[in-house]
C-alpha cells in the first residue's frame, strides 16, 4: 500500500533502526478506505504496545501523508496457525490526534495564539503520566537529585529555583522532570505545569515570528506556574530564541513561578548561549544525573519484565545489567526486544537470544575489564610495579601511572569513587575525583596524551 510506505519513510527518520526493525517492520497494512485505515499486527501484546509507545507518531504520519484524520483499525492475530482466519480487529483507543499533534504533522508548528490565559480544565502540560517517581528507581547515581526533584513537587517555586538537571543521554533527566510535572498536578490540579523540549520551543518562537504572534507567544509562556524546558543546549546559537526565552525566565522568576531546564552538560559549557542566560541557570541548584550503577540496572530490569510479563532468568538479568551499563532507555529497549521476539517467534528468553539482542546494542568488551586488569596493563606500560603505583610517591611518572589508573577504573568498571581510592593506596574519594578530572583534562588538549590512552586501552581490550 502506497500510503504505507510513505508512512514508513517518515517513520524511520523519527525512530531507531532497533524499534523500527522489531515494532514496524512487521506490520502489515490491510486497507485504507473511508477514512479507516486497518493495519495487521502479530499479538496482542504488539498492538498494546504501539498504542503505548507510538500511537501518536502514527496518528501523525498518517495526517501528513494523507492530509486528514483518518481511524486506525489493528488485525491482531490471535492464531499464529491460520493467518487468514485466526484473528481478531480492535480500533485503536488513542485520542483523536490534538491541534498541537496536527500543527506537528503538517510541518506549522505553530505558536500558542490563545488571547486568553486557559482554565485548568483546558490545559494540555504534555506531560507523560507513565513516567513518575515510583517507576524512578533510586540510586547512588540519582539518589540526591530525585530527593530534591520530590521536594520541588511538593513546593514547586519556593526552593531550588531554577532548577537545572544535567547528565549524559539516556540517564532519566526527561523521565525526572515528567515525574516533577506528574507529582505538581497530582497534588494541586489547578497548577498549569508544561513540559516542552527546547526544539518546539524554537519551532514554535520561529513560527510566532513569521505570523507576527511574538507577544502572544510570550503572553501564553509567561501564564504558566511550571515551566520544564527539556535540552536546553539545543537553543546554543539562536539568539532570538534565547531572548525570549530570556524574558520568559525573567517574568516567571520574579513572580515565584517554578522553572526547570535539562541539558548533557553544565550551562557555562554550553557553548552558544548567552552569557546573561548562563548567568540566570546558576542562580538556582544545578544537580547531575550519573550513569546507573549496576544495583539500579538490575531493579530497572527487574521491574520492566514484571511490567511485561515476561519470564526471565536471574542470570540472564545478571548479563544484561552487567553488559549495558550507560543508558536506561538501552536496558528498557533490551528488554522491550526480547518480549518482541519471544512472542512474534514463539520462543523462550534464554541466554543465546539475549546475547544476540544485547550484541546489537552494546560492545561488551568492557565489562570484561576488572579494577586488577587496569593495573596490571597501565603499570606495564609505563614500567612502574604496581606498589609503586599504591605507595605515596610524588614523582611525575608515578603520579602520572596512578591517576591513569583511577580514571580507568571509573570509566571501564562500576566502583565509586571511594572504593576506587581504597584499592589504589587508600585514596580518598578527592582524591580519585581529581586524578579523573585532571586526566580528562589532559585527554581535551594534548594530542600525544591522547595517543598514549588509546594505545592503553587496546591494551585493555585484548
Amino acid at each position: 500500500m502506497n500510503e504505507w510506505n510513505k508512512c514508513l519513510e517518515i517513520i524511520r527518520d523519527n525512530v531507531t533502526d532497533n524499534a523500527f526493525s522489531t515494532w514496524f517492520t512487521p506490520i502489515i497494512p490491510l486497507k485504507y478506505e473511508s477514512n479507516d485505515f486497518t493495519i495487521q499486527v502479530p499479538s496482542q501484546f504488539f498492538y498494546e504496545y504501539l498504542e503505548e509507545k507510538y500511537a501518536d507518531l502514527i496518528y501523525q504520519t498518517l495526517l501528513r501523508v494523507t492530509g486528514k484524520e483518518v481511524t486506525l483499525n489493528y488485525r491482531i492475530i490471535v492464531d499464529h496457525s491460520n493467518r487468514n482466519n485466526g484473528h481478531t480487529t480492535l480500533q485503536s483507543e488513542h485520542p483523536a490526534v490534538s491541534n498541537e499533534s496536527q500543527r506537528i504533522a503538517k510541518g506549522l508548528n505553530e505558536a500558542p495564539n490563545d488571547l486568553y490565559q486557559p482554565s485548568a480544565l483546558d490545559w494540555h502540560p504534555n506531560l507523560n503520566n507513565r513516567l513518575c517517581f515510583h517507576n524512578f528507581f533510586e540510586g547512588p547515581s540519582n539518589k540526591l537529585a530525585r530527593s530534591i526533584a520530590k521536594k520541588i513537587a511538593q513546593e514547586p517555586g519556593k526552593d531550588f529555583n531554577p532548577c537545572f538537571i544535567y547528565g549524559n543521554s539516556g540517564v532519566g533527566k526527561t523521565h525526572l522532570c515528567h515525574a516533577i510535572g506528574n507529582k505538581i498536578m497530582e497534588l494541586d490540579p489547578q497548577k498549569k505545569v508544561l513540559y516542552i523540549s527546547a526544539h518546539l520551543f524554537e519551532v514554535q518562537f520561529t513560527d510566532a515570528r513569521k505570523k507576527n504572534t511574538h507577544n502572544e507567544f510570550v503572553h501564553f509562556y509567561q501564564g504558566v506556574d511550571v515551566l520544564i524546558l527539556d535540552d536546553i543546549h539545543e537553543l546554543a546559537g539562536k539568539e532570538k530564541t534565547q531572548q525570549a526565552y530570556f524574558h520568559i525566565f525573567n517574568h516567571l522568576k520574579l513572580i515565584g513561578k517554578q522553572l526547570i531546564l535539562t541539558a548533557d552538560r553544565i550551562p557555562i559549557e554550553i557553548q552558544g548561549l548567552e552569557e546573561r542566560l548562563i548567568s540566570r541557570l546558576k542562580w538556582g541548584l544545578t544537580l547531575e544525573l550519573q550513569k546507573p550503577d549496576l544495583e539500579l540496572r538490575k531493579k530497572i530490569l527487574q521491574n520492566k519484565v514484571k511490567q511485561d510479563g515476561l519470564n526471565i532468568s536471574e542470570e540472564i538479568i545478571d548479563f544484561i545489567a552487567g553488559n549495558v551499563t550507560d543508558h536506561v532507555r538501552d536496558l528498557e529497549g533490551i528488554i522491550t526486544s526480547l518480549v518482541a521476539h519471544s512472542l512474534v517467534y514463539n520462543r523462550e528468553v534464554d541466554m543465546e537470544l539475549a546475547k544476540r539482542i544485547v550484541g546489537k546494542t552494546v560492545k561488551m568488551k568492557k565489562q570484561q575489564i576488572t579494577l586488577e586488569k587496569i593495573q596490571d596493563v597501565v603499570s606495564n606500560y609505563f614500567k612502574i610495579d604496581i606498589n609503586e603505583i599504591h605507595s605515596k610517591s610524588r614523582k611525575r611518572e608515578i603520579v602520572q601511572a596512578r591517576q591513569v589508573t583511577m580514571f580507568l577504573s571509573k570509566k571501564y568498571t562500576d566502583h565509586s569513587y571511594s572504593h576506587i581510592g581504597n584499592l589504589v593506596g587508600k585514596r580518598d574519594h578527592a582524591t580519585v575525583l581529581h586524578a579523573c578530572k585532571t586526566i580528562q583534562d589532559n585527554l581535551d588538549i594534548d594530542k600525544g596524551f591522547r595517543l598514549t590512552m588509546k594505545d592503553i586501552e587496546a591494551l585493555l581490550m585484548n
